[in-house]
């Protein structure tokens, strides 16, 4: 194991576009365009602009959990942006988020358009807008906005907190890994014994907090993200491994994980989805 503890901080910290490891081609400390590139656009009222990482998921099981309802107003058109290849930072991406992080979402069914960014804030707008997944009794609708806030609190923590160190950073460093392991088995811990007395996170409703926090902890519960199942022994919290499995199953959410898929099995991706057909 490497000896971390050589690396005395500068007075002031200078980039030298190296310390990113994996992802140093891509992360800089300033923000804003690098190159000119127009999005591509749709026909549909609703343009996304995502990759299937969790956060582009919690958008498109979204979408697709509303046609599933029979909303036809929610159709959509998905582009993937792919930003191993700094694709996020084209002026048309960074026009509507410019803070360059996937996923954004451009409505059009509205004069002017309107750019919805933060995979939460999306999920809000989505549900406002057709009235869908969100609970319109006071208690109810505080314990959704709280669950969503949890997960948009505590998701820093498993991705570039945990997955950062146990799956992507250039050398194993026991510190970090220990000290994100332990508030990840606390999250895991928070969420099972909530769902050991509920059905979903707001009781027995389905709503956008369950479809924000599934991309995350589900896939992480179901042995889907970085590995680490058995590392963090997730098959211990039975209670989420329950309701992972419940929303696994619904056909939305097994459109949604392909949507902007452009890894893994030909017959799990859809690189661009204009509508149902394209997951035929």
């Amino acid at each position: 194991m490497a000896d971390f503890n050589t690396y005395t901080p500068p007075a002031v910290w200078k980039w030298d576009n190296q310390s990113g490891g994996k992802f140093s081609n891509i992360n800089r400390p300033i923000s804003g365009a690098t190159h000119e590139k127009a999005l591509p656009v749709g026909e549909h009222d609703l343009q996304l602009h995502s990759l299937a990482t969790p956060n582009g998921v919690k958008v498109t099981v979204m979408l697709e959990e509303l046609l599933e309802l029979g909303i036809n107003a929610a159709e959509y058109d998905a582009y993937t942006i792919n930003i191993g290849e700094g694709e996020q930072f084209g002026s048309g991406f960074v026009e509507i988020n410019p803070n360059s992080k996937i996923p954004a979402l451009l409505d059009r069914g509205v004069s002017p358009p309107i750019r919805v960014f933060e995979s939460a804030a999306i999920l809000l707008y989505l549900a406002e807008k057709f009235d869908a997944y969100y609970p319109k009794d006071p208690a109810e609708r505080a314990a959704c906005q709280s669950w969503l806030m949890w997960q948009q609190g505590s998701a820093p923590f498993l991705g570039g907190g945990f997955g950062h160190f146990y799956a992507y950073a250039p050398e194993k460093y026991q510190y970090p890994i220990d000290r994100y392991t332990m508030e990840v088995k606390r999250q895991l811990d928070v969420l099972d014994k909530h769902l050991s007395q509920n059905t979903y996170l707001c009781g027995d409703n389905y709503t956008i907090a369950d479809m924000a926090t599934f991309p995350w902890y589900g896939a992480l519960a179901q042995g889907r993200l970085y590995d680490a199942a058995e590392f963090l022994d997730v098959a211990s919290y039975r209670h989420v491994v329950r309701w992972a499995e419940l929303i696994a199953e619904r056909p939305a959410v097994r459109r949604g994980l392909r949507v902007n898929r452009p890894w893994g099995d030909e017959k799990t991706q859809v690189v661009e989805r204009h509508s149902a057909a394209d997951f035929k």
